[in-house]
């Protein structure tokens, strides 16, 4: 995960905890949030992120191309690389990170450690000390600061197939969320290709939508609090190949979610600088939201929790 201004210490104090699948995490006080979700980290790792992936999609291609958004402590891409183990694809991956902490402290862990094989564990290592990594015929490069203008970094004409999402969440890291940034991380993008994220935030979604992406919801899994929704796979259609709208952990947004994407929780978080910070973002999107003419979140919600015995947030 990644925040916005590189300070020596820009997450705050990070404190080690055990989550609910046993496995490692932090919890950062500059954010106030928990690196994962209650489910544990590995779980969320596979569920949000690599199961929806469908990696065997990419069987037989000569690359395939992944951006890790917020690194952390680097469950995500060591599972998505851990499951390409024994098959023929060749990975170019991407990382953008604020804060080398987390990587580090994961990988003082016994408990992190004996969850991957020797060669995820080698190239993790490899990126906390050079930022780099090769492996035969796959290669990475993580670049450390500011997302927002670490992006500008990568190759212009690089398309990506798989984006993993995983800033805090909105509500604290706007800057990440923006409809800026969203809308660069989409036309990265190639054809075909996914950006996967635990948020279900609807101004999120709704950027993403703008951005030309159709939109899934991820389904939550066992050990994680139940709700309307677990996260939001974004997918870049390809007029070559169709999307279903079921697959591995996700399925099409229902009514509740389309109507929530018309409320005033859909007022996206602007950042046409690229530069500003937190307060001045939240204050754009107050500022425009009591303006605006559109539905209020809370009526949205009192209507579907009439109709519904789950909670609704």
């Amino acid at each position: 995960m990644s925040g916005c201004i590189a300070e020596s210490l820009p997450l705050g104090t990070l404190s080690a905890y055990a989550t609910a699948d046993g496995s490692f995490s932090l919890y950062s006080s500059h954010f106030n949030e928990a690196f994962h979700s209650s489910a544990g980290a590995l779980t969320e790792a596979h569920a949000k992120f690599v199961d929806p992936a469908q990696l065997e999609r990419f069987s037989g291609s000569k690359q395939l191309r992944v951006l890790d958004v917020c690194v952390g402590l680097g469950y995500n891409s060591a599972a998505l690389i851990d499951a390409l183990q024994g098959n023929s694809i060749s990975l170019q991956w991407f990382g953008l990170e604020l804060d080398h902490r987390p990587l580090t402290m994961a990988l003082q862990q016994s408990s992190f450690k004996t969850i991957w094989s020797p060669q995820v564990l080698t190239i993790l290592e490899r990126i906390r000390d050079c930022n780099s990594w090769r492996e035969g015929t796959s290669n990475g490069t993580l670049f450390w600061g500011d997302a927002r203008q670490k992006l500008n970094w990568l190759p212009n004409d690089l398309k990506i197939d798989l984006i993993l999402m995983d800033a805090f969440s909105p509500s604290c890291c706007p800057q990440l969320w923006s409809d800026e940034f969203l809308t660069a991380l989409a036309r990265k993008l190639a054809p075909g290709g996914r950006l996967l994220t635990y948020c279900r935030a609807a101004a999120v979604r709704a950027s993403l939508r703008r951005a030309g992406l159709q939109l899934r919801s991820l389904l939550t899994v066992p050990g994680e609090r139940q709700g309307w929704s677990a996260g939001t796979l974004a997918i870049l259609p390809d007029q070559h190949e169709a999307t279903s709208s079921q697959g591995p952990n996700w399925q099409p947004l229902s009514l509740m979610e389309e109507e929530h994407l018309l409320t005033r929780a859909a007022i996206p978080y602007r950042d046409p600088s690229g530069q500003a910070t937190v307060e001045e973002i939240i204050k754009r999107r107050r500022e425009e939201q009591r303006e605006c003419k559109m539905e209020s979140t809370n009526a949205w919600k009192r209507r579907w929790c009439r109709n519904r015995t789950g909670e609704c947030q």
